[in-house]
């Protein structure tokens, strides 16, 4: 039996994973964690191969367990950064992304460590005449608690209200 078999209610069914807050809406100060993900050896590998990535310390276990500092292969830091922050994606459609601010890799992450991120709202401002400026940081940690990676998110956000905002240039 199908539960929802009118297609024209579909519409009123919410959206999983999908946020609708606005500039007002914006609490510095606010956490979240993400669930845990573990990093497989078919995922790095692709992903090395889609990146044309093949730097012997991610791509080649001969020269990263003989030769290399670590001893073993590492995740590529462009793929804990991509996983680490798609573990906070959410899908506001009252948001947009304008840039990262101090992106570090702070500590290796290896084939089989596990992630997860804690995202802390920083701060807002006002920027443009429909939309405000929020930072965000995100913390990515590998197995209990050792951070690998820290960047903060800059976004643009619509103004539930942008009058009570004044005119304002646009400034890039």
């Amino acid at each position: 039996m199908n539960p929802n078999p009118d297609a024209s209610r579909h519409q009123e069914i919410p959206v999983w994973n999908a946020e609708n807050w606005l500039y007002e809406d914006f609490e510095p100060g606010m956490r979240a964690r993400s669930i845990r993900r573990t990093i497989s050896e078919g995922e790095s590998m692709l992903f090395n191969a889609l990146v044309l990535d093949m730097h012997p310390y991610v791509a080649d276990g001969k020269f990263a367990a003989e030769e290399g500092i670590f001893g073993r292969r590492l995740v590529a830091g462009s793929l804990v950064f991509s996983f680490g922050l798609g573990l906070m994606a959410h899908n506001n459609v009252n948001t947009f992304s304008y840039g990262y601010d101090k992106l570090r890799f702070i500590k290796p992450v290896f084939i089989g460590d596990t992630i997860y991120t804690i995202r802390t709202n920083l701060e807002k401002q006002p920027k443009y005449p429909a939309m405000g400026l929020v930072r965000v940081s995100y913390e990515v940690f590998r197995n209990e608690g050792e951070l690998v990676l820290y960047c903060e998110h800059l976004q643009t956000v619509k103004y539930r209200d942008p009058a009570a905002f004044g005119p304002r240039a646009e400034n890039t």
